[in-house]
């Protein structure tokens, strides 16, 4: 497992390579957009689920329009995202409640984001982490592989790798590793082709160690 010099170097290599600026890949204008849009993209692809939003927030440009959609014909508008009729039915349940319960804002607090229908813990920290600035960890399929190779992490749950990096990133690197990983991971440590000769972590990972490319 990395150790907590290991941890700084790896975090010092994201940041001089990727810089510090955050970066959300899912195109949205506020918080119950974003939501939607993070509900959408579970086994989707973020470009996918961009080119839906363009036009489906138009479509349904308010809270309650969603809300008082007819499943069926939101099944069509979103039908390209995959899951589709699983899909819509929880948005539909989810914005019913952020408006019945919770005055039409979307909640900051885990435990209310994570009583919305469909809402997860993964769904739930990108919201506070985009949205509300608050220190979260998203661990979607590029953390949980790339936290694994890095030694950051021994476990195969989302929730238990998510807070295994609780533990081991300074609270101030929270975000900005999601973002970079993910950024890391669809651009050269990519899950069928990873390319470790181009990549800056490849002393820190035990994957680009075992490859023969040396730095």
């Amino acid at each position: 497992m990395a150790s907590k010099k290991d941890i700084n170097k790896i975090l010092d290599l994201l940041d001089s390579n990727y810089g510090k600026e955050y970066v959300c890949y899912l195109n949205h204008e506020n918080a119950w957009q974003l939501l939607i849009a993070t509900i959408l993209s579970a086994q989707c692809t973020d470009a996918r689920v961009n080119i839906v939003t363009k036009e489906l927030f138009v479509k349904y440009d308010s809270l309650e329009k969603f809300a008082n959609a007819k499943q069926s014909e939101l099944e069509k508008d979103i039908y390209t995202t995959g899951f589709y009729k699983n899909k819509a039915k929880n948005i539909i349940a989810c914005t019913k409640k952020i408006l019945e319960e919770h005055n039409g804002e979307v909640p900051r607090e885990i435990e209310l984001l994570t009583d919305l229908p469909g809402v997860g813990r993964k769904t739930a920290n990108v919201i506070r982490g985009n949205i509300f600035n608050e220190p979260s960890i998203v661990v979607d399929t590029h953390v949980k592989r790339i936290s694994n190779k890095l030694g950051l992490t021994k476990e195969t749950d989302p929730v238990k790798i998510e807070f295994d990096l609780m533990k081991k990133l300074p609270k101030d690197h929270w975000i900005i590793y999601n973002i970079h990983v993910i950024r890391l991971g669809r651009t050269i440590c990519t899950a069928r082709s990873p390319k470790c000769e181009e990549c800056f972590l490849r002393e820190c990972c035990k994957t680009g160690k075992s490859s023969g490319v040396k730095g």
